[in-house]
């Protein structure tokens, strides 16, 4: 991680960060679209019209993988090739696990040449049997006329397919919410799935918040979950008269999942837990039109980006303000996503073309900021899975490891606990191990039952979160950052481990002895700086290897995983280089000094 990512969480703790403006999200206010900027000075996405002969327009050639097909042409194809075509159409679904993009009049190399309107039809035509065949639907998502060495008029065509949802195995991406405290993040997220805009007051928001002290200040302190579904064409499910969360599941072919974080910087530990232990796929982050990059923006921003976590911007209440200040707004995240720290170039989202292109070009280079809620929706209809289905397979291949994040009693049920499976496979009846306990042992349980966004679910595959119920296992030997694993991993623990560091921010010198809340994962718990490798101090900026202990209970850790640090303005990002195994003994005897 580039060191200058210090420069975005420099002020943005300190007093004087201007205050926030209150107010409610309406109808544009209710949510702008996004995108992604790419390499300064490329064209967007290749796509110029109006070339010439000696200068015709190129898409990026073809690639082998990945879920992108360009087709010149599919007009009466042979009983052969068309089995070919539907076995080439599954092999893109299964790289873009259930959503496959096909650019219709497009040579394998890139080369737009278009086809005639005749010649158009009967290819759509030959697509959507190919979909038939392998039980998808298509949605033509946008036409583009060219013309390149033709008097007659050609189009282009790209067509979005996408597979109709069997067993419960619909594509499901993990949004975080991020951005300042009146933003409106709550009410946004209840304007996309109840399909209402909100009346002014914060109606929309209601069913999201989980206490009683949420309702009363209108501000989020947990984490809360809501979801939007998309059929197989591409349309929002969630909007029909009573549809429960069951419903809309078994309904969609794909899934967004919010993940509402909070924005005040009192529950700054809250939102940073939300982004390291659900494993985001990208990042929503919310600036409100009237007041800019104002209190915990800045540093919401600065942790998606430590993180490695892809993000993109929503404007929100534009309809509160002048358009002299939404576009000073615009000028100042552009500003921000410049500068070193984040060195993005910025792509504006003013109509369902650009939503189009910046969400097939979101994981190259994600970040953007628009207005309007319909292309909001568009923009998050054609976001790609970030993962590939080898890099999937793979992780399913090894063994079963379960993030514990929540842990609730239910009645008639028993203990549940909620979390992510970060690999392998979980079925009902298997039998795990969870840990560490506080004197760093591992206990016997089985899962009973599984269920996925409040939907019966028998089997559970890596990167999908979900609760499992344990029956009468005793809740008190639970606690958040357990994991369950299988017992054939052999589990180890450790009270004291080491890390290469960046300290982005800190009033004075880092040294030996001070304490810091460390975050992995779903772990999070204080830790001590026993020894700083090769120097007495570090300043803001500065990298070293740094050896902690923990001092409440051993944790589960593993070489490689990504770390944040946090006290007070202090904070810091690295990842896990070595960890010092132990017994349960020796945790016990550990833990006691």
């Amino acid at each position: 991680m580039d060191s200058r990512v210090s420069e975005l969480f420099g002020g943005c703790c300190r007093p004087g960060g201007g205050p926030a403006v209150g107010g409610t999200l309406k109808a544009r206010g209710a949510g702008g679209s996004s995108g992604c900027g790419g390499p300064k000075g490329k064209k967007k996405n290749g796509r110029n019209r109006g070339g010439k002969a000696n200068n015709p327009p190129y898409l990026p050639p073809e690639a082998e993988d990945g879920n992108i097909e360009y087709k010149l042409k599919l007009v009466n194809p042979s009983q052969y090739r068309f089995e070919h075509l539907v076995t080439q159409m599954k092999w893109r679904l299964q790289e873009g696990r259930g959503e496959a993009v096909y650019q219709i009049g497009v040579e394998d190399n890139g080369l737009l040449v278009g086809l005639a309107e005749e010649e158009m039809r009967a290819s759509l035509k030959t697509l959507h049997r190919m979909a038939e065949k392998v039980g998808a639907d298509i949605t033509v998502l946008r036409e583009r006329e060219v013309d390149y060495d033709s008097d007659m008029p050609r189009k282009i065509t790209e067509v979005l397919v996408r597979k109709v949802p069997d067993n419960q195995q619909f594509l499901d991406l993990r949004v975080a919410v991020l951005g300042n405290v009146d933003s409106g993040k709550s009410t946004l997220l209840g304007v996309l799935t109840q399909g209402e805009l909100d009346n002014g007051r914060g109606r929309a928001r209601l069913n999201l918040f989980r206490h009683l002290h949420e309702i009363q200040s209108g501000r989020t302190s947990s984490i809360s979950f809501e979801i939007l579904g998309f059929n197989s064409k591409g349309e929002v499910v969630n909007y029909s008269d009573s549809r429960t969360a069951e419903e809309i599941c078994e309904s969609s072919s794909k899934m967004i999942t919010f993940i509402d974080l909070a924005g005040h910087h009192k529950y700054l530990h809250t939102t940073i837990f939300g982004l390291t232990s659900y494993c985001p796929d990208c990042a929503l982050l919310l600036v409100s039109a009237n007041t800019g990059i104002a209190g915990t923006t800045r540093e919401h921003l600065g942790l998606a980006l430590a993180l490695k976590v892809p993000f993109f911007i929503v404007v929100s209440k534009v309809d509160l303000c002048a358009k002299t200040t939404v576009e000073r707004t615009v000028r100042q995240l552009e500003r921000v996503l410049k500068q070193p720290g984040c060195h993005k170039v910025p792509m504006l989202v003013t109509s369902e073309d650009d939503a189009v292109t910046a969400a097939q070009q979101f994981a190259q280079s994600p970040n953007v900021s628009g207005e309007s809620l319909d292309l909001l929706k568009v923009f998050l209809n054609i976001l790609p899975p970030l993962t590939n289905s080898k890099e999937q397979e793979e992780l399913m291949q090894q063994l079963t490891e379960f993030q514990v994040d929540e842990i609730y009693t239910v009645p008639e049920v028993g203990t549940v606990v909620g979390g992510t499976l970060s690999s392998g496979i979980c079925r009902e009846g298997d039998q795990l191990v969870v840990g560490p306990t506080d004197d760093g042992c591992f206990l016997e349980l089985r899962v009973c039952s599984i269920q996925r966004n409040r939907s019966a679910c028998r089997v559970l595959r890596a990167g999908q979160a979900a609760t499992l119920a344990l029956g009468d296992f005793d809740r008190a030997l639970l606690r958040k950052g357990m994991v369950m694993v299988s017992p054939e991993m052999n589990p180890t623990i450790c009270s004291v481990f080491e890390a290469e560091i960046v300290l982005l921010f800190h009033a004075t010198t880092f040294r030996r002895g001070f304490q810091v809340t460390v975050h992995v994962g779903n772990v999070r718990q204080t830790a001590v700086v026993e020894k700083i490798h090769a120097k007495d101090k570090l300043r803001t900026g500065e990298k070293a290897v740094v050896r902690f202990r923990f001092l409440k209970h051993p944790e589960y850790l593993k070489v490689g995983a990504k770390l944040l640090f946090r006290e007070g303005v202090t904070k810091g990002i690295g990842h896990v280089t070595d960890v010092q195994a132990i017994t349960a003994g020796e945790a016990q005897a550990n833990m006691g000094f």
